[in-house]
């Protein structure tokens, strides 16, 4: 069975950060991972090459496919902020209706910018998913 592609690195998230060239998007990717630290109570830990992750949780999929993943984490990408909000969004209509600009994948919250969102929501809406991840995996 194939390795999953994305793993935690020993890279530096401060060296990362410093390839982030739009000044807002970096402002902002500090601003929420402040807010992360603060909510998982864990220190940042590069991906791959651009997700900062928080936490860890083991996932197996039916197929047999198992590996690790951060219980939540972003990207500071070219156009938008990706937060990685891994229940997904069905328990979180509510505050997704509060939130402000956004859009969103299956597990992935995508902001243009911090300011056209409420920081108050955002953090709930990591708290409680951080809470759900935390209920529903073992920590390895």
């Amino acid at each position: 069975m194939a390795e999953p592609k994305t793993k935690a690195t020993k890279q530096s998230v401060a060296s990362f950060l410093k390839t982030v060239t739009d000044e807002q998007k970096l402002a902002d990717a500090k601003a929420v991972i402040a807010m992360m630290r603060e909510v998982t109570k864990c220190e940042p830990v590069l991906w791959g090459t651009s997700i900062i992750g928080f936490g860890t949780y083991r996932y197996k999929y039916a197929t047999g496919r198992e590996g690790d993943w951060p219980i939540v984490g972003l990207s500071p990408r070219k156009t938008n902020l990706t937060l990685y909000i891994m229940p997904g969004f069905d328990a979180y209509e509510g505050l997704l209706a509060k939130l402000g600009k956004h859009s969103t994948g299956s597990s992935c919250l995508y902001i243009k910018r911090l300011a056209d969102v409420d920081t108050a929501v955002l953090k709930k809406l990591i708290t409680q998913s951080v809470a759900a991840m935390k209920k529903r995996y073992k920590q390895p």
